[in-house]
């Protein structure tokens, strides 16, 4: 009574509705593609160069802390800490994610 002949007839030749979904989904895996090339792929690699980084330090290395702090690493603690001289007989525990950047490569320990 309320519904028209028109609606309630099938679509012409039968599959034709697998093509309409294709043609609907489609821009969707588009935008993924290029969010994952644009987006996605870069920020990867920035993570896995900024963690060798963080892995490579050692003593002598000049870093920048995430609060802006300057200093020499002179010990490295463990995996997680270092101890930073930010002045003349000032040393300070540092974690080493609150690392934001390496300024100058220290001189290999000799021993």
């Amino acid at each position: 009574m309320f519904i028209t002949e028109a609606f309630a007839q099938t679509a012409p030749g039968g599959a034709a509705g697998g093509a309409d979904i294709l043609m609907s989904v489609l821009p969707f895996l588009l935008i993924f593609v290029v969010m994952y090339f644009l987006i996605i792929r870069p920020q990867r690699a920035n993570m896995k160069r900024r963690e060798e980084l963080l892995k490579n330090i050692r003593r002598g290395d000049q870093v920048v802390t995430g609060g802006g702090i300057v200093g020499k690493v002179t010990k490295v603690v463990d995996d997680n800490e270092l101890e930073v001289e930010i002045a003349e007989g000032m040393k300070v525990r540092v974690v080493r994610s609150g690392i934001s950047e390496v300024r100058v490569k220290g001189e290999p320990v000799k021993e």
